[in-house]
């Protein structure tokens, strides 16, 4: 199955809004206990979060999992630090992406893919007002086009 393919459980529409995708890795996530069912019962948000490379690992932070409802004393932190599995070159890859260019590692879909959980991670580029208004000019003459080409 190609990556980002899955069952869909949460996306990230304002990272393609507010930064340019350059490029997309796959990674599995380390998660505790009842996290798991509260990710497929679709209560993960994903609007603020960012990874980071660190001592040659990558890490997740501000991933908001909401506690499972049935966990009591079983939940954990919902918005601690989690820890993404990926290949040692494919974390070497991004670390250097990442060296002095002003890019940011973002999530932009969490999907469960053949019983895992995964995450689909971005390098982005920020992108200014104007790039942001370009981008909207654009999306609404596509949007025209294809109402012309509709009504014919």
């Amino acid at each position: 199955m190609p990556k980002g393919e899955g069952k869909l459980v949460a996306q990230n529409r304002k990272a393609r809004f507010d930064y340019t995708i350059l490029d997309t890795v796959e990674a599995g996530i380390v998660l505790k206990g009842t996290e798991i069912k509260s990710i497929r019962a679709a209560r993960i948000n994903l609007k603020d979060g960012f990874a980071r490379v660190r001592n040659g690992e990558i890490y997740l932070h501000n991933v908001h999992i909401s506690p499972y409802e049935q966990g009591n004393q079983f939940n954990h932190d919902p918005l601690r630090t989690r820890k993404l599995l990926m290949h040692k070159k494919q974390i070497n890859r991004l670390e250097g992406e990442m060296k002095g260019s002003g890019n940011t590692l973002v999530p932009l879909k969490v999907y469960i893919k053949d019983g895992y959980a995964k995450v689909l991670i971005g390098v982005a580029k920020g992108k200014k007002n104007y790039d942001k208004r370009e981008d909207l000019k654009r999306k609404d003459q596509k949007r025209d086009l294809a109402r012309s080409l509709r009504e014919r």
